[in-house]
Formats: C-alpha cells, sequence, structure tokens
C-alpha cells in the first residue's frame, strides 16, 4: 500500500480523541478520513478539532465507504467482535483497542474470520509493547541479560476517581482483572516467552467504591498464574491509587532481575522541601503511554505497507482473555481455577 492509509475511526471519548489526534497529525503515511460516533457531542468534538474528514452516526454506513482501507475501533468491548468481522467483511484492516472481546466465543469468531482474509491485518492495542522501556527490557531479555526468566510481578495502579467513573464503567468493563490486568497479562506472557498458564488464583476487595458490589466486582485485586515450566506471574490492580497512575513490572530471571517504572515519575524533576525529596507521578495512562499510543499506530500503520509484522497475534489477545476470565472466576468462587 503506497498511497496513504485512509482510516476511519469509530468511537470519540476520552481515549478515542487522544488516538483521532495521533492519527490526524502524527503518523505518517496514514489519513485520518472518517470518524463515526452515535454521539451527536462526539462528532460535533471531530469537526471541530480534526481536519476536514466524513463524519458518520452509524458504523455500517462507514463500512460502505469504498475510499477507507482500515478502520479504528475505540468502542465498548462488548462491540468489540461483531465490529471487527463486519469490518473484515467490508475489506477493511482493523486496529481495535485491547481486549479483543470479555468472550472465548466471540475471540473465535474473530479468529475464525481473520483467517477467512488473510490478506486484511487485525491488530488489538497492547500498547505496552510499544513502550521503550518495556521494548527495550524484551530485548534484553531475549539477549539472556538476566538468564533464564522465571517470574513476573507486574501491576496497573489507577488514580482514584472520587466522581465514580469506574462504578459507571464497571457493568460493562469485564471487571477489574480482564479490564486492567490484561495489559500485565500480556506482558507477563510476553516477557516469558508466550507459556501456556496452567492454573490462576485471583483475589480482592472493595476499598472505596462500594457501588462496585452491584455487578460483583472489586477496586482493588491480586492474582497468581502458575505457567507451563514452572514459570510464575503476580499482578496487582487498583483503582484507588492516591498518588496517581502506577504501572510498574519486574522480571526475575536465574541471572540477575530487571523491572520498568519502578518510579512512576512524571517527569525528571525532583522536589526537596521540609517534607523530603519528591516528585510528581504520572496522572493517568494517556501520560504514561502517550509516546507508546504513537508508535503503536506507526507500527500498524507502517505494517499495512509491508513494513514489519506487529508482533501481536489475534491468538495472543485470546490467551489474555482466557486468563483475565479464569482470574474473574477464582475471585467469584473462591478457588484456584485450573485450565
Amino acid at each position: 500500500m503506497k498511497a496513504p492509509v485512509r482510516i476511519g475511526i469509530v468511537g470519540l471519548g476520552r481515549l478515542g480523541q487522544r488516538h483521532a489526534r495521533n492519527l490526524a497529525w502524527h503518523v505518517p503515511g496514514a489519513t485520518l478520513a472518517a470518524a463515526c460516533s452515535p454521539v451527536a457531542a462526539e462528532r460535533e468534538w471531530a469537526a471541530a478539532n480534526l481536519p476536514e474528514l466524513t463524519l458518520y452516526e452509524d458504523y455500517g454506513s462507514m463500512l460502505k465507504d469504498p475510499s477507507l482501507d482500515a478502520v479504528w475501533l475505540v468502542t465498548p468491548t462488548s462491540l468489540h467482535a461483531d465490529q471487527i468481522i463486519a469490518a473484515l467483511r467490508a475489506g477493511k484492516h482493523v486496529f481495535c483497542e485491547k481486549p479483543l472481546s470479555l468472550d472465548l466465543a466471540q475471540c473465535d469468531r474473530v479468529i475464525e474470520e481473520s483467517a477467512r482474509v488473510p490478506h486484511l491485518q487485525v491488530m488489538i492495542g497492547f500498547v505496552r509493547r510499544f513502550d521503550a522501556s518495556y521494548r527495550d527490557a524484551f530485548n534484553k531479555i531475549s539477549q539472556g541479560a538476566i538468564g533464564r526468566p522465571f517470574m513476573v510481578r507486574s501491576q496497573t495502579v489507577d488514580k482514584n476517581d472520587p466522581d465514580g467513573f469506574f462504578v459507571r464503567f464497571a457493568p460493562t468493563s469485564g471487571g477489574l482483572f480482564l479490564d486492567c490486568s490484561v495489559h500485565d497479562i500480556d506482558l507477563a506472557r510476553w516477557m516469558l516467552g508466550n507459556p501456556r498458564v496452567t492454573r490462576v488464583f485471583a483475589s480482592g476487595t472493595i476499598a472505596i467504591h462500594e457501588g462496585l458490589a452491584e455487578c460483583g466486582d472489586i477496586d482493588n485485586g491480586v492474582a497468581i498464574c502458575e505457567f507451563e515450566g514452572g514459570r510464575l506471574a503476580v499482578f496487582q490492580a487498583s483503582r484507588t491509587s492516591a498518588h496517581g497512575h502506577d504501572t510498574q513490572t519486574e522480571v526475575i530471571g536465574t541471572g540477575g532481575a530487571l523491572s520498568v517504572g519502578h518510579n512512576p515519575r512524571a517527569n525528571r524533576v525532583e522536589i526537596y522541601d521540609a517534607g523530603g525529596i519528591r516528585n510528581e507521578c504520572t496522572p493517568t495512562f494517556f501520560e504514561r503511554f502517550e509516546q507508546a499510543f504513537l508508535n503503536e499506530a506507526e507500527v500498524f500503520v507502517a505494517s499495512l505497507s509491508a513494513g514489519p509484522a506487529t508482533g501481536l497475534t489475534l491468538d495472543d489477545a485470546r490467551e489474555a482473555t482466557r486468563i483475565g476470565i479464569a482470574m474473574r472466576e477464582s475471585l467469584a468462587k473462591g478457588q484456584a481455577v485450573n485450565l
């Protein structure tokens, strides 16, 4: 594909707007040609803040646009599978935010449909694989810097939102583990060489947001995954951080260890005062992974023009969902789940 890749974005919420800005202004080889949202205010935002493009209220209508090469889905997870399949049947490449689905049967439908059209690419947005620090850690592990990796400790901790966003989001999120820990699950498998999981145990609590109990969700949780070959992963997820967004990962090997993001600093400024020495923290995942979101888009667009493969497969996305579902099941049952 020599000409610019013409992309239509679907969903213009808080994350969709950031993806749209990247595609419109910052991704070589991409043209943001269309935007779709059933929400009038989001279409108005697109008209006011993006370059000239075609606006759609209906996703099906956008898929009929023959000038579009690809769609970029930033929509509720419950819609992902059907929207990906519809795009593939319309002859479009697809980028879709994580997770692939909240249901394994839906994941399988997407994989089967994708196999029917191998000339079309589908990429699920596991953005941390495109963060420079995580990529460097992966390369060092691959080169044997810490010997044989056998354990990962990884966390996704979000700043507390007293306005209740997480409570409103919970009924469609799939639960804390599938929404937050799915990134850590994908990272752990990536760093450990993509082993198969054998057993999962999860536990959690509601520390602040009591409204989560209505849909069986939690705002803080931990999980342990046992993988084949004696490899292990420990995950923490939280919605209630006081200091800000705090993503960090440690990988332990037979010859050493390495960590990513141990200090979630917003920048390199350190403040010295009567309270001690401190630094400001990244407020949300937007700031922490701002460049990674851009890198992710660049890799996807380049892959459509015979560039390097993205390295992400639909099987990877399915496995992350499978493990996340097992964590949710373990939490509900209060016992380990064998896989």
